[in-house]
């Protein structure tokens, strides 16, 4: 048995069956973990929803901005805008449950025997890896909840960036969402940055990747995540980021995590379609 992770998909469901094959992806003997963002500006995101759902129990997928915003459109709380490539969802004929199924993935998930967490962008440096995964069911039983609408209309906004113990309930879930699906950088005082997302060494002198300002007890953890096409894939002793962009013409991104292996990548055009050898 082979415990794979895969970068953010975003619709791009040629690339993605094209990746399975050549990891040689065998669901009743292998476990597939999915950084999350499987919708989204690539041209078949309903392709590639049900190719995930027909996995079944090997695979796992933790939920990313771009699938909590598809969960917003559904639910009327955002409107999708000119770019915006998940209109097949909302249009399929059993969307309810496509919904449905989104809505119940984790935000996060960890693996307490193999010390991996799974997340779509990263866990802030002030929580302990604990705190995450708590405050994480907290957005998690929302979003199963028969409330689920009204919760994803106070969702959006890009404040607080700060965390404190004392936030109402509304802060709260805002900053765990937004430093769980999209953080990048970290500002060493303590605060969220949301507005820079090009490679390390282009943001401002004050930021840090989020993941050179933890603690070190950090380090008992290895955290998987995507979200960061700029970033590229990396791979520390601390660390897999496997958003590579394939979305963007960069490539879709494949790693065996148990045990380990080496990266397998297809090469995309711009639009998400595979590179013909």
């Amino acid at each position: 048995m082979t415990l794979y992770a895969i970068g953010d998909v975003q619709g791009c469901a040629e690339a993605f069956n094209k990746l399975l094959k050549q990891l040689a992806f065998n669901g009743s003997r292998d476990r597939l973990w999915l950084v999350g963002d499987l919708v989204n500006r690539g041209p078949d995101s309903l392709g590639v929803r049900r190719r995930v759902i027909a996995l079944g129990d090997s695979a796992l997928c933790v939920l990313g901005n771009h699938d909590l915003h598809l969960l917003a459109a559904a639910a009327g709380a955002r409107s999708a805008n000119g770019t915006d490539t998940f209109q097949d969802v909302l249009a399929a004929p059993d969307a309810e449950a496509l919904i449905d199924w989104v809505r119940r993935r984790p935000l996060l998930y960890r693996d307490p025997e193999r010390r991996i967490v799974l997340v779509h962008a990263g866990i802030p440096p002030i929580w302990k890896v604990k705190q995450a995964a708590e405050y994480a069911v907290e957005i998690e039983t929302m979003l199963r909840g028969s409330s689920w609408k009204k919760g994803l209309r106070d969702m959006y906004g890009s404040s607080p960036l700060e965390w404190r113990d004392d936030l109402d309930d509304e802060d709260r879930r805002r900053f765990t969402i937004n430093a769980l699906t999209r953080m990048r950088y970290w500002d060493p005082r303590g605060r969220l940055d949301l507005d820079n997302s090009g490679p390390p060494g282009s943001q401002p002198a004050n930021l840090v990747p989020w993941f050179d300002a933890r603690p070190k007890r950090r380090r008992k953890w290895h955290i998987v995540f995507g979200h960061w096409s700029a970033l590229g894939f990396v791979r520390r002793d601390d660390v897999t980021a496997l958003d590579t962009g394939c979305v963007w013409g960069g490539a879709l991104t494949g790693v065996p995590l148990d045990p380990r292996g080496p990266p397998v990548q297809v090469l995309c055009k711009p639009g998400g379609a595979p590179l013909r050898p």
